[in-house]
């Protein structure tokens, strides 16, 4: 005990100071912490990165397209949210100082190689917008200008932003809002440009401060700010009517048909149960049918039982970790702009859920007889966190080979290596000596005997395809309409601030999920077959496939995104989603058909 000990106590020492490398110093743009200013005081502003606007998680350092810069470049201390969300903020040649307007201030004269103007012009044809930063908030805008017109003869022309006009608003020595314009500005253009020509360009800025009424910065109205990105989404009362209608017919026909025809059934088995007392159970059993006659075997234990409790242990950790999420969002604390304050809450609640699948896995693994115990927590531990490596290590490579900030420093790896070392590890381990002393016996209501009862032939209709066909598509129905602005979140530019949908949404998710999955046991137990411990897992746990084609339906039809970076990032995580949503929805129709048959077989009357 004293070796199991002592990652628990590896743990219990650096917890602390993981929470706050992973909480971090830093802060994402558009949150509290307002600076104060005095006139005339310097506001410093950050550059932070640009990428394509139809491809979110590609971006690059803004440093690395041939703009000015400074001779040595100072980055600022990030949080681990900003890491993961690409920021790579660094300290522009900007002057500016508070409440004091600049006209037209010469920021740096560039000469041009005509490479360096062909890779401006290449960012500029695939839509490159920038982000800057100053206290906290972002300013973004378009690096230039391309207009394509006519047919016969066709015009092309491409124009660099050389001159940049920043409009701050502050409230008493606060800064409340920033926004950057080129309204009134001509772009320089870059057609036309010998090989052997060097492009000469001298860039400016503005800098204009107004006093606003609005006091803090989340009083000012969304949309507010220009509408570079789309708006905040609306309520979709579309996607709510459909989820409420399909699982109220969901629930109204487990309720009514499907108890209805157990009362019938608990209420013909029993009466044959008294008039054939005097015969032997053999007899008996020879002139039944249905899910009676398989009481002697619906309780037998499955093959691959460790890998059953651990997709349970992992699914019941996933449950607990997006509800938590869900709940975090409901309280106010996260920022609507950003995902940086998510992806930290998502790591450090992974890490400390990991006792519940500790727990959970080792607990049923030793109800239904499981004696390797160790074995089934590495397993336990291993079922997310090696697919999910894996698929890190390709989409980081992708990253890091094209030289996007989206590729993860080695001081962060180190950091998440020693989050799931120190803590997720040792939490899963502490979960499952937990779970493995408190499980009590399986005690089935039936007795099971020792030679398997032969499975009839099964039509077509109760096999598993269709049974995962049937059990997978419903779920996804219910949250087929909210899944396109999830999606539109992630890999897009809206904005989900619906959080109190999401969460009735995710409710009615795992409603249908559990209705579905009894109303399938149901009928596959009635047809003599008792293999309903997988066909349980696998039959609602097949939405998450349903999920993943939506996916490749959403990229294709439903999203301009495009090239290798986006591409392998898009797919490699959307496998992972659909995978966590079967392990999730998995563990959901397994629980609901094991109290299911409890109850059934607890109300049937036997010798």
């Amino acid at each position: 005990m004293t070796v199991l000990g002592h990652p628990g106590s590896w743990s219990c020492r650096w917890l602390p100071l993981l929470l706050l490398l992973l909480l971090g110093t830093g802060r994402d743009p558009g949150v509290e912490g307002v600076t104060h200013y005095k006139a005339g005081d310097p506001v410093i502003m950050y550059v932070n990165k640009v990428g394509p606007y139809h491809n979110p998680q590609e971006t690059y350092h803004y440093y690395q397209l041939p703009v000015c810069c400074p001779e040595k470049i100072r980055h600022k201390s990030l949080s681990l949210g900003e890491v993961l969300d690409g920021d790579r903020m660094a300290e522009s040649l900007y002057e500016i100082r508070f409440r004091e307007n600049v006209e037209k201030r010469i920021l740096c004269h560039m000469q041009l190689t005509s490479a360096q103007v062909e890779q401006l012009r290449q960012a500029i044809e695939e839509l490159y917008y920038f982000e800057f930063v100053v206290d906290d908030l972002p300013i973004r805008g378009f690096v230039g200008y391309m207009e394509e017109s006519g047919f016969l003869p066709h015009s092309h022309k491409i124009g660099l932003w050389t001159h940049l006009d920043f409009h701050l608003e502050f409230h008493g020595d606060r800064i409340i809002f920033a926004n950057v314009s080129v309204r009134d500005v001509k772009p320089h253009s870059l057609d036309g440009l010998r090989p052997d020509e060097f492009l000469g360009l001298t860039h400016t800025y503005s800098v204009r401060w107004s006093e606003t009424s609005v006091e803090r910065r989340s009083d000012r109205r969304r949309g507010d700010d220009g509408g570079f990105f789309p708006r905040t989404l609306e309520i979709h009362w579309l996607s709510i009517i459909n989820s409420m209608v399909l699982v109220f017919l969901l629930v109204g026909f487990v309720a009514v048909i499907l108890m209805r025809v157990l009362r019938n059934d608990l209420a013909r088995y029993n009466l044959d149960e008294e008039t054939t007392s005097g015969g032997s159970g053999d007899d008996f059993d020879q002139g039944d049918n249905g899910w009676k006659i398989i009481h002697t075997d619906v309780f037998r234990f499955p093959p691959y039982r460790g890998l059953l409790c651990a997709v349970l242990g992992v699914g019941a950790q996933f449950l607990a970790l997006g509800t938590g999420i869900i709940v975090m969002a409901l309280l106010g604390m996260f920022n609507v702009h950003r995902h940086g304050a998510i992806n930290s809450a998502a790591i450090l609640l992974y890490a400390l859920t990991c006792c519940i699948s500790g727990y959970v896995s080792s607990h049923f693994y030793r109800q239904i007889g499981g004696e390797r115990w160790v074995w089934n927590i590495i397993l336990t531990t291993s079922l997310f966190s090696v697919p999910f490596f894996l698929t890190w290590s390709v989409v980081n490579s992708v990253h890091w080979a094209n030289g996007s900030t989206q590729a993860l420093p080695a001081t962060t790896i180190l950091l998440l290596l020693t989050v799931w070392l120190l803590v997720g590890f040792p939490l899963t381990v502490i979960g499952g000596i937990f779970g493995k002393n408190n499980a009590s016996p399986f005690d089935a209501p039936c007795r099971t005997k020792n030679i398997a009862r032969e499975i009839p032939p099964q039509p077509w209709y109760k096999s598993s395809l269709v049974h995962m066909t049937v059990g997978g598509f419903l779920p996804f129905s219910a949250i087929s309409v909210e899944l396109y602005y999830i999606f539109a979140t992630v890999w897009g530019r809206e904005q989900y601030t619906l959080y109190g949908i999401l969460f009735f949404v995710f409710a009615i998710l795992l409603s249908v999920g559990a209705c579905i999955s009894i109303a399938l046991t149901y009928f596959q137990l009635s047809g003599e077959d008792y293999r309903w411990w997988w066909r349980s897992v696998l039959s609602v746990g097949s939405t998450g496939l349903f999920i993943f084609f939506y996916s490749v339906f959403y990229y294709a039809r439903r999203s301009n995104m495009s090239g290798v970076v986006q591409t392998v990032e898009f797919f490699g995580y959307s496998l992972l989603t659909g995978y966590v949503f079967f392990l999730m929805l998995g563990t959901i129709s397994f629980f609901s058909s094991l109290k299911f048959i409890r109850y059934i077989y607890v109300n049937l009357k036997m010798d």
